[in-house]
């Protein structure tokens, strides 16, 4: 399916982002945590608090996208992602289409834009979107109507702001404030998305120390840009963590040999239990999945007191239905601002009344 020039992904690279936000700084499309405010964020994880108890209700809903339809526009494979995003717009009331692009209009060429005009055609409201290429959530966001919010599941090696914002939900959940935190972010930093909506949403929160470790291979070079503190040695970087996070080994996007062999990653930069012993004896381990056991983790410690991956993926719900909710409200809000300031030009237009002439 061709999208045009921005095929070529850059973890470092940043598309405009004034576009995701109303002229008031409502969230109107979730595509980028960089250049958010913090009350922005914290608006999101405490409206995903007010959503927790939506799950043990007898009707699993809430009425906000009553009427609305929400279609999950996938052009990678997901499964995890693809259905929190469908539980969250179900439980938001939205009607939801799941559509496979692969398979269906991006195989018979097709490009992007007749795809996304024949959905708006269809009455979509909303479409989370989740693309091989770095930047396409920012471009389908500048040519959808009015009245559309598009929420990033994932571009390329760019950004991944929903899933950052559950990791930020179960670490406050479990650690309170970031200020006194030291988070560790361990793994393949290079092709991950996350990484870097992960290392956003950290500083703007305000976390005492963000580390990332990894070898040579899998660091970008202008990493440091980013605000956080480089280590090659994971052993050393794990004193006094409170955070640790594994990241996948993302081998369908190395397209040179990168590591040697995953047993000598397991022996640097896999998750022990005895690594874990080196951190704050409260820390909590975090991943945000598919997991490798035996190479990025040990499975005892995956399954351990200490890991929160479950928690994280319960949190995916209340967390996208936050973000979903937020948007689609400002959307409308923008939306009815606009007719009421069409109105008052209207009504400013209209001729006054001529007060000599006679009245019936």
């Amino acid at each position: 399916m061709t999208i045009g020039p921005i095929d070529k992904p850059s973890i470092m690279a940043s598309p405009t982002r004034d576009i995701q936000l109303t002229k008031d700084g409502g969230i109107k499309h979730f595509l980028t945590i960089e250049g958010l405010k913090k009350e922005r964020l914290i608006e999101i994880l405490d409206t995903a608090e007010s959503f927790v108890g939506v799950h043990s209700q007898s009707t699993k809903k809430v009425p906000l996208l009553r009427g609305k339809t929400v279609a999950n526009l996938f052009f990678e494979n997901s499964t995890r992602t693809r259905t929190t995003f469908e539980l969250a717009a179900k439980r938001l009331s939205a009607d939801v289409l799941n559509i496979n692009l692969n398979v269906s209009a991006a195989s018979k060429g097709e490009t992007l834009l007749d795809t996304l005009r024949n959905l708006q055609a269809m009455q979509c409201d909303m479409f989370v979107v989740r693309h091989s290429a770095s930047g396409a959530a920012h471009f389908i966001a500048s040519h959808v109507e009015p009245h559309v919010s598009i929420i990033n599941a994932g571009d390329g090696q760019h950004s991944h702001p929903t899933q950052a914002m559950l990791d930020m939900f179960a670490i406050r959940r479990n650690k309170g404030e970031f200020a006194t935190l030291k988070v560790v972010i361990v793994g393949d930093i290079l092709h991950s998305r996350v990484a870097r909506s992960q290392i956003h949403a950290l500083n703007i929160l305000g976390a005492g120390e963000v580390v990332v470790v990894g070898p040579k291979t899998l660091l970008p070079d202008n990493l440091r840009e980013l605000g956080v503190t480089l280590e090659h040695n994971f052993d050393k970087a794990l004193k006094d963590a409170d955070v640790i996070i594994g990241l996948r080994l993302q081998k369908e996007r190395m397209r040179t040999a990168l590591l040697s062999t995953e047993d000598e990653y397991f022996r640097s930069y896999g998750l022990t239990e005895k690594r874990l012993k080196l951190a704050k004896p409260d820390a909590i381990v975090m991943h945000p999945g598919p997991t490798n056991r035996g190479v990025e983790i040990e499975a005892s410690v995956a399954d351990g007191p200490q890991s929160i991956i479950l928690e994280q993926v319960t949190g995916g719900i209340p967390t996208r239905m936050a973000i979903m909710s937020i948007a689609m409200g400002n959307v409308e809000k923008a939306l009815m601002a606009s007719r009421t300031g069409s109105q008052k030009t209207n009504d400013n237009a209209k001729p006054a009344t001529d007060p000599t002439a006679s009245q019936e």
